[in-house]
């Protein structure tokens, strides 16, 4: 059962890059953000969905909502290189910039590429052999986001989500909820100088995100199949993981009556 008061919306974070480029201003400090909204424990949720992607059968994997390259990296150096190529791309210039020399190691295995999640018509459909996107969909249209990666995905290609999620025993999904609207505020006024918008969309991003659940049956309601989901820390966050259906499995279900 979800607690949220209201049903969740396409763009939980109600964020739009358009008018406030929150993400550029803050850049440079992304990634001590982090470390502050969530006391050092991204850094092992972004250690075990990079295991995750490493771990796929993939030629080309596409990330979306790349940021500061940060699981890129921890990618590359876990994935073989041979025959692998990887594209990181961001809505955020600055953001990419930032991912460009954290990357510039691995320049021979990814290439950096200015994207927004929602609209991708520079990638061709059917191109892609695995997407993935850590923590960005909270701050995007979900329904356009998902149907681009269906997409871009190759018949049989893999999706993995890093995403907010929520706790399932409900006393501790309300406690941690009513922290996060205590503390998240003054952690993040305090850690930017007064920018109140860069703490703004991800307290509402987690709180209106679906459940571990819901996002399971958007998922299977837009045509991925074997949609499982880990819950990580209890459930702060979660990774999916799907896949699109093989090229006679769409002839199937179209020829379906």
């Amino acid at each position: 059962m979800t607690i949220k008061n209201s049903p969740a919306r396409p763009n939980a974070a109600e964020f739009a890059w358009q008018v406030d480029d929150v993400f550029g201003r803050i850049a440079s400090r992304y990634d001590q953000l982090s470390d502050v909204f969530s006391f050092g424990i991204h850094r092992l949720w972004k250690r075990r969905v990079a295991q995750r992607i490493a771990a796929e059968n993939w030629s080309t994997l596409l990330d979306g909502a790349t940021g500061t390259g940060d699981i890129i990296l921890r990618v590359a150096q876990r994935a073989s290189t041979r025959n692998r190529t990887i594209i990181a791309s961001d809505i955020s210039k600055k953001m990419l910039a930032i991912a460009e020399q954290r990357l510039r190691e691995h320049k021979e295995l990814v290439s950096l590429c200015l994207l927004d999640a929602e609209n991708m018509p520079s990638i061709g459909s059917s191109s892609i052999d695995a997407y993935s996107i850590s923590l960005g969909l909270k701050i995007c249209n979900r329904r356009l986001a998902i149907q681009e990666a269906l997409r871009v995905l190759k018949p049989g290609g893999r999706l993995i989500i890093l995403e907010a999620s929520n706790i399932p025993w409900n006393f501790l999904n309300r406690a941690y909820l009513v922290y996060m609207s205590v503390c998240m505020p003054m952690l993040g006024w305090l850690a930017t100088g007064g920018d109140a918008s860069a703490y703004k969309y991800l307290l509402q991003g987690i709180r209106d995100f679906p459940t571990a659940e819901e996002l399971a049956r958007e998922l299977e309601s837009h045509g991925f199949e074997e949609v499982q989901f880990e819950r990580l820390s209890l459930g702060i966050v979660a990774i999916h993981t799907a896949r699109k259906p093989s090229k006679a499995e769409l002839q199937n279900t179209t020829e379906t009556p």
